[in-house]
Parts: structure tokens; C-alpha cells; sequence
């Protein structure tokens, strides 16, 4: 191992400054011909994350011709903001007021202020491209079981009504559970009867004949389908989430990763799709103790899948600041402060290389010095749920950085982003507590 000066001067010199878009140049480059570009983030609520990680999407869309957006957000609530963003006829012409309809916690993830700015300028290249497919907007994740179950059986009875009784018949057997996916899974482990028959049913009738025809766009019959496939996956998760270990997480990660392969199905063999997730989930789960928990994720998942498309992983991070989060599990969010980063961290390291700078490193590079980022060392993670004053009990993950992903973004300080909603007012429904703190 080096010793500690030669270390900091390499990062030093691998280091490519960060104060604008044009800095961004590194980081095109890396991507070069890449279909699958992973964005990640440290924690679910630093502004300037969600802003660099927008106007690099920005520049992947308009000198790219990147296709859709993919989040770690719910479906219908992310379909609804994609409607918006297309142009659809009846839809807000400001998409923040679709985002303030977000509900369910933690709705400060999407609806906050960096979203809303980048939504606006998506919408307004899509009303520029009139005839072309526009951009997409779409939620990756698991957790709207009842939201989706809904939207499933208002398609059937709209299109499909000898389909109804099915959806009816998985409605009535989450109807006991009073939305509360928790009590679904605590009562399936005591009786092990439970909705999965009637769920598979539902969703066989909706997968039926779906692969004889190519779907020529996000039609509605796609959406119920990509509706139904969340219900099927929500009850498997909330069914291993009470067994513990790292079924549930597998669970979440693989539905995350096969509906993101359904979208670039869907969008055309030539399309290309940016994924906005945690680092926990881009960044390849190999490189981390993760896979040692039995644990893989999105990162992992689609390199696996589509080495031969080319995928690029991005993780940021920071030393010190501000971010949005909460005490615990359902709490309001409120403004807390980030310590500086753990001695011996990656964070740290690029902290004492760079001091009050933001910077881009690519790995793997004609200029790359892979000896600092090969080591394995702390790389901090923040959830939803975060408690600064026990950081020295968690909160890292062991990384190897050149690994993990194919470049990194630092940004020394960092600042809280800005909810819609007044920190106080945050919403009560909310889906069980997931691992590793609700990344």
C-alpha cells in the first residue's frame, strides 16, 4: 500500500475540476456509445446531486439522443408526471403540480424543487420535437401495490371487462390488510395462504398475447401490465421482507432492473435509457460487501445483462453539509447536518486532494491512476432515514471505488434540497421500512 501523501497526490492529479456544464465533458466522454448510463447519489435529499445528475441527463438527451429517464420512484406517480412531460392532452402545463401530488413517503425524494426545474425543461424539448417519441420520465420501483392494483382493475373494466373479476378477486384478498403491506407480510408468515394465486392470475390474463405483438410506444395496455407485474413483485417483497435477510432487497433490485429492461424494449432496439437511483443500487454490488450478504442490485444486474450494449456507472459523493432526511421511519423531514466524512473514507481522501471542490474522476482511463480507487475503503451512504451523531456506527458501505462504478462525481460540501412541501407537513402513508435505511 502507498503511504499517504502519494496516495492524495495521485487523486490530486486524476482529478478533473467541476464548476460547470462544460465540465461535464469528462464524463460524456467516458460514456462515449453507452445504451445504459446509471446515475447514482450518496443520499435521497443533497441538492446539488440531483442537479449535476440533471444537466448531465440534460446533455445526454440533447447530444446523445437519450430516450427515457428511469427512478427509484413508484410507477403511477411517475407515469403521471410522464404524461405531463409528453404533452398529453388534459395535463398541468407545469409539472410541478403533478409532483406535489406525490403522497407517499418519502414524497421529498421527487417532489422537491431540483425535479421540478429539470421536469420543466424536459417538457419543454419534448413540445419541441412534435412528431418524435418524446422523452420519458418512469418509475423503477416496487412499492405501489395498492396505487397499481387500482390502475389495473380501472384498465379492465375501461378495455378489457371479461378480465375484471380477477383483479377484483387479488383486490378482495388485500382489502383485510387495510393497505398496510407490513400487516400482509406478518400475516402471510403465521398463514401461508395468501394473495399470490389470485395475483399470478391477474397478471397471466394481462400478459397474454403480449409478446405476439410488439407494443408500438407506452401504450395503456403497457401500463396495466407494468402495473400488474408490481403487484405480483410488491407481494413477494412484503412476503420476504418479514423472513428478513436479503430476499426482500433482491427482490425489489431484480423487479427494478427487469422493468427497466421492459422500457427499453419497448422504446425501440436503438433506444437509451439514464437510470437516477442511490448509489446502493447503481453502483455494481460486487464491489461492496453486499455481495458477501447475498445480496446483488441494479448495478450488477444490468452489466450482467447488457455488457454488450456498454453500461456506465456514476456514483457521487460528499464530505461534508446539509441534507434532506428524517429521524425515523415515516417521520417529517427536516434539514440535518452531515458531519465531515470518516477518516479513512473515500470521502475523506478526496476531501484532503481536493478541499472545497467539486470534481469528476473517470476510472479506467489512458490517464487513470487506478492504485487509490482499487483499495477497498469506507464510502458513506445517507437513506431517507438518517442519524449524523451515530454515523461512527454506520451509514458505510466497504467499496473498491474503480469497481463500483466507472467514474465519480465529489462535491465537497453539499446543501439540502428543497421539498414542495413544507418540511413539517410530510404525509403519513408510507411503505414498510426497507435495508439498508431506505435507500
Amino acid at each position: 500500500m502507498r503511504d499517504r501523501s502519494t496516495t492524495v497526490d495521485a487523486v490530486r492529479a486524476a482529478a478533473r475540476p467541476l464548476a460547470g456544464v462544460d465540465d461535464l465533458d469528462p464524463l460524456l466522454e467516458r460514456i462515449g456509445d453507452a445504451r445504459f448510463v446509471l446515475l447514482g447519489e450518496a443520499s435521497h435529499g443533497t441538492a446539488e446531486f440531483y442537479r449535476w445528475r440533471a444537466e448531465l441527463t440534460k446533455r445526454l438527451i440533447t447530444e446523445r439522443g437519450f430516450s427515457f429517464v428511469a427512478v427509484e420512484g413508484d410507477w403511477p406517480d411517475c407515469h403521471r408526471l410522464h404524461c405531463c412531460l409528453a404533452g398529453a392532452p388534459g395535463q398541468p402545463d407545469d409539472p410541478e403540480e403533478v409532483l406535489r401530488s406525490f403522497d407517499r413517503w418519502p414524497r421529498w425524494m421527487w417532489a422537491n424543487e431540483e425535479v421540478a426545474d429539470f421536469a420543466r425543461w424536459l417538457r419543454g424539448f419534448n413540445a419541441q420535437r412534435f412528431a418524435d417519441v418524446p422523452v420519458g420520465f418512469h418509475g423503477l420501483d416496487v412499492y405501489s401495490l395498492w396505487d397499481s392494483l387500482r390502475a389495473v382493475l380501472a384498465y379492465l373494466r375501461e378495455h378489457e371487462p371479461d378480465h375484471v373479476d380477477a383483479a377484483l378477486e387479488a383486490m378482495r384478498c388485500f382489502d383485510p390488510y387495510g393497505e398496510d403491506p407490513q400487516a400482509y407480510g406478518y400475516a402471510r408468515a403465521i398463514v401461508p395462504s395468501g394473495c399470490e394465486d389470485d395475483v399470478v392470475r391477474m397478471l397471466a390474463q394481462l400478459r397474454g398475447g403480449a409478446d405476439e405483438t410488439p407494443l408500438p410506444g407506452l401504450d395503456a395496455r403497457f401500463v396495466a401490465r407494468q402495473n400488474a407485474e408490481i403487484v405480483a413483485e410488491a407481494e413477494r417483497y412484503y412476503r420476504e421482507m418479514v423472513r428478513g435477510g436479503s430476499a426482500s432487497w433482491n427482490v425489489r433490485d431484480c423487479h427494478m432492473t427487469d422493468t427497466l429492461d421492459r422500457l427499453a424494449e419497448v422504446y425501440g432496439p436503438e433506444s437509451k435509457a439514464v437510470v437516477w437511483e442511490h448509489n446502493t443500487h447503481i453502483g455494481d454490488a460486487r464491489a461492496t460487501d453486499m455481495a458477501a450478504a447475498g445480496m446483488v442490485n441494479v448495478g450488477q444486474l444490468v452489466r450482467e445483462r447488457h455488457a454488450g450494449d456498454g453500461v456506465v456507472a456514476v456514483g457521487f459523493g460528499s464530505h461534508r453539509g446539509t441534507v434532506t432526511a428524517a429521524d425515523f421511519w415515516g417521520a417529517p423531514p427536516r434539514h440535518m447536518r452531515v458531519p465531515e466524512a470518516r477518516r479513512g473514507s473515500t470521502e475523506a481522501l478526496l476531501h484532503e486532494a481536493v478541499p472545497d471542490r467539486n470534481a469528476v474522476f473517470v476510472f479506467g482511463g489512458p490517464d487513470s491512476d487506478g492504485g487509490w480507487a482499487s483499495e477497498v475503503s469506507d464510502h458513506r451512504a445517507i437513506g431517507v432515514v438518517y442519524r449524523p451523531d451515530a454515523e461512527r456506527l454506520g451509514n458505510y458501505v466497504p467499496t473498491v471505488l474503480s469497481r463500483r462504478y466507472d467514474a465519480f462525481v465529489h462535491c465537497d460540501y453539499t446543501t439540502a434540497l428543497t421539498p414542495l412541501h413544507p418540511l413539517e407537513h410530510e404525509p403519513v402513508p408510507r411503505e414498510a421500512e426497507t435495508y439498508p435505511s431506505g435507500h
